[in-house]
């Protein structure tokens, strides 16, 4: 994989994807500022008298103002082909739930731009519209507006979300008594109702119990074989290893400003490219594949001299057993030949996992 200073990782081609495919998003350079201002301001009148303030200051002070701008991601850059599915991976706090918004339209980005081909169904904060005075029932059409759906659509599909979420019974009890679980069925019902082009998944493969995980997930993966355009956003890198064909990774990172020369923090892509790269980048990144850049001979080398030094104990504790039967009295050496015993007995189960492996 190749790096170029603004977007981290050029992507090499990937034999799995017909590059002659349609774009399903083109994200450009896009960039998201927040401002972190503590100064409440609960009405238009308070606004319109800290903006008068503001005028005034002194230029030092509306200098130490700008240092509550806060760039939550920059320079982020990307294309992802219909029915391509896209893995999206980083820590937490990387911005990775913030790019998906953007991409939603929930977040209007402070620069570039992002251009979208078809309907969207973002499953991000599953019931994040629902309001706890009004009923299961009344719910679904007002999270369905919120998703974008039209009252038409929502009572045409009004009975497949409730069999759905397997909460019939509980249509007219008032939403502020269902428990967290109940919510997020609901919310899945919902928000998977829709056919759509693009699928935006963040971490809600883990919704409800056992049963209705396992009832998400082929909902989920019915979509994949219409050939649905996929955002999937995970920190498990076997997931997005089996379930992408191309990744990106997100991490925050101090960037010294070439223009002012001050250093700037935000997130940044740093990687992109096959999804078995990606996660690889990734567990090397965050320790849990420590060994992730050796050859598979390297690794077989490392192998090997584990199993030699367990065999070189081996044989050092049988010898010192039988020097210990030779000087010590009948009943001590058998004391101690049983316990010598035990720990050989121990290496050699620990050999025979190793070779197993091997």
């Amino acid at each position: 994989m190749k790096f170029n200073n603004v977007n981290g990782v050029v992507p090499e081609d990937n034999p799995q994807l017909d590059p002659t495919r349609p774009n399903a998003l083109v994200v450009d350079d896009i960039g998201i500022q927040f401002n972190l201002n503590p100064d409440k301001v609960d009405n238009f009148k308070e606004f319109f008298i800290k903006g008068i303030k503001n005028a005034f200051r002194k230029k030092a002070d509306r200098q130490e103002r700008k240092n509550y701008d806060f760039w939550a991601l920059r320079h982020i850059s990307f294309t992802v082909k219909k029915g391509e599915r896209l893995g999206i991976m980083g820590i937490n706090g990387a911005g990775k739930s913030t790019l998906l918004k953007i991409i939603s339209g929930v977040y209007k980005p402070t620069e570039g731009s992002v251009k979208v081909s078809g309907v969207i169904a973002p499953l991000l904060e599953l019931g994040a519209g629902f309001d706890g005075q009004y009923t299961g029932s009344e719910n679904i059409y007002l999270y369905g507006a919120t998703l974008g759906y039209s009252r038409e659509y929502i009572e045409q599909r009004y009975d497949q979300i409730v069999e759905f979420s397997e909460l019939k019974k509980f249509m007219d009890v008032p939403l502020k008594n269902y428990s967290s679980g109940m919510k997020a069925r609901l919310g899945f019902a919902i928000a998977t109702a829709v056919d759509p082009d693009i699928l935006i998944l963040d971490e809600v493969l883990s919704v409800g119990d056992a049963k209705f995980r396992k009832k998400s997930e082929a909902k989920v993966v019915s979509m994949f074989n219409k050939g649905v355009t996929v955002l999937f956003v995970s920190h498990n890198a076997a997931q997005v290893r089996r379930i992408c064909d191309n990744a990106i990774l997100i991490k925050r990172e101090t960037v010294r400003n070439e223009l002012t020369g001050e250093d700037e923090e935000y997130g940044k892509l740093i990687a992109y490219g096959t999804s078995d790269k990606v996660a690889d980048v990734y567990e090397q990144m965050t320790g849990v594949r420590k060994d992730a850049n050796k050859t598979p001979d390297q690794l077989f080398k490392d192998v090997g001299k584990s199993v030699d030094d367990i065999t070189k104990s081996i044989t050092a504790i049988q010898q010192r057993v039988r020097e210990g039967i030779e000087k010590q009295d009948e009943r001590d050496s058998k004391l101690d030949g049983k316990i010598i015993e035990e720990v050989s007995n121990k290496l050699k189960s620990a050999l025979e996992k190793l070779e197993e492996k091997i």
